[in-house]
């Protein structure tokens, strides 16, 4: 086993590196700790609202050698004393995946170091137990980013049975494209949250579209409905706050709700919210109040929720520790399948759509 870990991200637009070592109990019993992350966001995006592929190849390209310089030095650690690369090998942006795992595999062959691919959403599933090493399965995870709302169920690490999953647009898509509405800039989730604190709940009410339906999701028509009411507006700068605050209700209170039929349909005593979108404190307050007596709320920080490498470590660490490794033939891959996902047996309340990539 492993006792120092790498991981490197770029799956997006953060060029991200983290090292993890073996916990006090030794390389086979305690949980792994953190010794260093590093995140490098790319504000060039915030230019064209919304991030443009080829320029974060490009500033990944740039950035990547100096960030895992910079998380080895802060780590106290000299690159030959890493045992293993953990990589990001999707699903995200093809190019910007190519930049990590061509970086990772030549760190690793020129190393004899151990080289494992890693889900990007597993990574998210992981990322509490960063924070939290007494956080075991079972749990219901619910996990919302810019590219994915999916709920899993996970019996065991490793072990999934998706729940439900969007049918078109995903949460943090949403969030970005009404802060585009409202003029707010990209990245559109915090920008969204900051305001919407001086907004009236009950000036706009959205609709919440699919809430009593199930464990799936769709938030396109959600945006459609902000869409119209902008326009409708003779005073944006009255409305905006409004706007803002009467949108993440909607939003919320459909990802709440279906992570409270979840998790009560489960009969599970834990819930983990991961991803970008579980960044907003609203989003766990509320997921709080409304499973409290029923499950505790799991919820890694900010730092650990966004693009991070450190996730990505955890779950490669997880799964070298049960042997796993990728040959020199791994690729990035923009749809890779979640591993370890099983089919759902048949309920009223879950999902038989094509699984997440």
């Amino acid at each position: 086993m492993a006792d120092v870990v790498l991981g490197i991200e770029t799956s997006c637009d953060e060029t991200s590196a983290a090292v993890l070592v073996a916990g006090s109990a030794g390389g086979n019993g305690g949980a792994p700790e953190l010794a260093s992350l590093v995140i490098l966001s790319q504000d060039v995006h915030k230019v064209f609202g919304g991030v443009v592929p080829e320029l974060a190849s490009r500033a990944h390209l740039a950035a990547l050698p100096a960030v895992v310089d910079r998380a080895l030095a802060e780590a106290g650690l000299g690159l030959g004393a890493v045992d293993a690369v953990a990589v990001t090998a999707g699903p995200g942006l093809v190019g910007a995946l190519i930049v990590g795992v061509v970086y990772a595999k030549a760190l690793a062959y020129g190393g004899d170091r151990a080289l494992i691919g890693v889900h990007h959403m597993e990574g998210h599933v992981f990322a509490p137990a960063l924070e939290d090493p007494s956080l075991t399965p079972p749990f219901v995870a619910l996990l919302v980013s810019g590219g994915h709302t999916l709920l899993l169920d996970v019996p065991e690490w490793g072990r999934y049975r998706l729940l439900g999953q969007t049918r078109d647009d995903a949460a943090g898509e949403a969030f970005d494209k009404v802060a585009t509405l409202l003029g707010l800039g990209y990245p559109g989730g915090p920008a969204i949250e900051r305001l919407a604190r001086e907004g009236d709940p009950t000036r706009f009410r959205f609709p919440r579209p699919m809430k009593d339906e199930g464990l799936e999701f769709s938030f396109s028509g959600l945006k459609t409905s902000v869409l119209h009411a902008v326009r409708a507006s003779n005073d944006l700068d009255r409305d905006r706050a409004h706007l803002a605050r009467g949108f993440q209700d909607a939003v919320l209170d459909v990802l709440v709700t279906k992570l409270e039929r979840a998790v009560r349909g489960a009969g599970y005593r834990t819930a983990v919210l991961g991803g970008g979108v579980a960044c907003s404190r609203a989003l766990a307050q509320l997921a709080t109040e409304r499973l409290s007596g029923t499950a505790r709320v799991v919820v890694a920080s900010p730092r650990l929720n966004a693009d991070n490498a450190a996730m990505i470590a955890r779950a490669g660490w997880f799964r070298l520790a049960r042997g796993e490794r990728s040959d020199w033939t791994l690729d990035a891959r923009a749809d890779l399948p979640l591993p370890g996902l099983e089919p759902t047996p048949h309920s009223p309340l879950t999902s038989h759509h094509s699984p997440p990539s």
